[in-house]
């Protein structure tokens, strides 16, 4: 599910306007030829967190086949360079598929070092369908409202009704966008960030994408390798996987990831009050899971609510004191009010997530082929359930979709890449939505990449998060294009950010805006949502 996350308010897009600049650099080392484009003019469109920020939009076709057809509109946010020295346009991409990056241009211009930044145009953009590109799809409004069947299919009568709803929202999305559809896709996106550098008058450009984003970035890299001038790819989805595989891969490193929650719990007794013990304390946080599925806490967070409401747990650790919170005034309180605020928090779906899930399914059942025999869902997922239960069953019908799905599917891109300049990868060993293994292939297929590794991490988007090893080495890359090189699986190892604290005991998690976590972690997970 994917957390609410905050939009640009009064982003004003047009369409005509002034060309950006070739960047003096890039010109050293490429054609001279200035780049024709369309032209983009930018509106101030900012907020109290990012002043500088701007706004405009772009036309691009819907279908690539009839580049003079119908046209579609994306939505675009810049932070404009400041310094003399101009390294061109730094697209950035929060992941999803369906998140949007409106706001993150401003984070990551802001998170930068200012000499870093000063030297970029740094653009966020709402791939097509999502957010304020036009149109936005929305398949089935309010799909996720509570309160939903319990997602573990335990009788035949719990499992129908889960189908019925996966089965009902393939289909109002391909009943209300059959035109639309078809070209929601990866490699469309690619195609459109293309359109993008074009309209930006730019020769190449630079890229930093999070989650799904590296799975952007990994694709654009091979459609278009002569238009690639720097590549930072953090939290790296598996190419291999995608993405019923990918899904199972991650239904594993949840549950540990969950685990480790419960580890913590544990550390913090004196706290939360449940125990030294965390197999025990995993025991009754499945039965609290038990009870509500019984009776949802203000007819609320029922059990597949609970889930939604731990999930992001295994993507960020700084929700630790939140949740533990919530976990404890339950059992030790019997006091549901901080689990419903916590779900409310984290997981509850408003328009912005209707439209998130709508282009989630929308791209990854069209991207490439998914079983079509329930058969071998139920076997599979029933399989991955006895032994890592918490999320398997949560996951598979947050994907469901997929099975019913009323577009063809596509063949996955083959993202081997020998074309490249050098390419900047990060990975932590136990992000759990991008699991390990996925950095590891990926520093293979592109053969010019440099893989930094956060040892121990669990967290998922680690780089302008608070860990001053992890963004040394990303200021140095795009300053001046400097990469690690080692002997081994990685070319450098950073120590993992430290495990927040509890608050003080005066004072509650629920209560307070930050929680003792690193600089920056916050708001960059806002931003980047989950489920990608």
């Amino acid at each position: 599910m994917r957390r609410s996350t905050a939009v640009l308010c009064g982003a004003t897009v047009v369409l005509a306007g002034s060309l950006t600049a070739v960047p003096a650099e890039a010109t050293t080392s490429q054609s001279a030829q200035a780049v024709q484009a369309a032209k983009v003019t930018w509106k101030k469109c900012a907020t109290d967190d990012y002043p500088t920020l701007q706004c405009a939009s772009v036309k691009v076709p819907l279908n690539y086949a009839k580049p003079n057809g119908r046209k579609i509109t994306l939505a675009l946010s810049r932070v404009p360079h400041t310094a003399r020295k101009y390294q061109g346009p730094l697209l950035v991409n929060p992941g999803g598929p369906g998140g949007s990056g409106l706001t993150l241009a401003g984070f990551v211009a802001s998170s930068l070092p200012k000499t870093v930044a000063a030297q970029y145009d740094v653009i966020g953009f709402d791939p097509r369908g999502v957010g304020k590109s036009k149109p936005a799809l929305d398949c089935k409004p309010g799909y996720f409202n509570p309160v939903r069947p319990d997602s573990v299919p335990g009788t035949p009568a719990i499992e129908k009704a889960n189908l019925s709803r996966a089965k009902s929202f393939a289909k109002a999305c391909g009943t209300k966008y059959a035109d639309v559809l078809p070209y929601i896709n990866t490699v469309n996106a690619v195609k459109d960030m293309d359109q993008i550098r074009k309209a930006l008058g730019a020769k190449k450009i630079n890229y930093f994408g999070y989650s799904y984003g590296t799975y952007l970035g990994q694709v654009y890299a091979k459609l278009f390798p002569t238009r690639v001038r720097r590549l930072v790819l953090d939290s790296i989805v598996d190419p291999g996987g995608v993405w019923y595989d990918a899904n199972i891969s991650q239904d594993y490193a949840f549950d540990a990831r969950h685990k480790a929650l419960m580890k913590w719990i544990a550390k913090y007794d004196s706290t939360y009050k449940l125990g030294t013990d965390p197999a025990k304390i995993e025991a009754e946080w499945y039965a609290m899971r038990a009870e509500l599925a019984k009776t949802p806490a203000g007819g609320k967070v029922g059990a597949s609510e609970l889930e939604d409401t731990f999930i992001p747990g295994g993507y960020y650790n700084g929700y630790w004191p939140y949740l533990a919170e919530a976990f404890a005034a339950y059992v030790n309180d019997k006091n549901a009010e901080p689990l419903v605020e916590a779900y409310e928090n984290f997981a509850a779906i408003d328009a912005s997530g209707d439209n998130g899930y709508s282009i989630y399914t929308a791209v990854q059942c069209r991207d490439a082929s998914w079983p079509r025999d329930w058969n071998q869902w139920r076997k599979d997922n029933w399989s991955v359930y006895a032994k890592a239960p918490f999320m398997a069953w949560n996951n598979a019908w947050y994907n469901a979709p997929c099975a019913f799905w009323p577009t063809k599917s596509m063949k996955p891109v083959n993202v081997a890449n020998s074309k490249l300049p050098p390419v900047l990868l990060f990975q932590a060993t136990n992000d759990a939505a991008t699991p390990y293994q996925g950095g590891v292939a990926v520093h293979r297929l592109l053969k010019r990449s440099s893989l930094v590794v956060e040892q121990g991490g669990g967290n998922h988007g680690i780089t302008l998060s608070g860990n001053a090893c992890l963004d040394k080495y990303l200021a140095k890359y795009l300053t001046d294009g400097t990469v690690p090189r080692g002997s081994g699986v990685a070319d450098a190892v950073c120590k993992k950010t430290a495990d927040p604290v509890p608050p003080s005991t005066s004072q509650s998690a629920l209560s307070t805006q930050q929680p003792a976590t690193a600089a920056g972690g916050d708001t960059l997970h806002g931003l980047l949502g989950f489920r990608g």
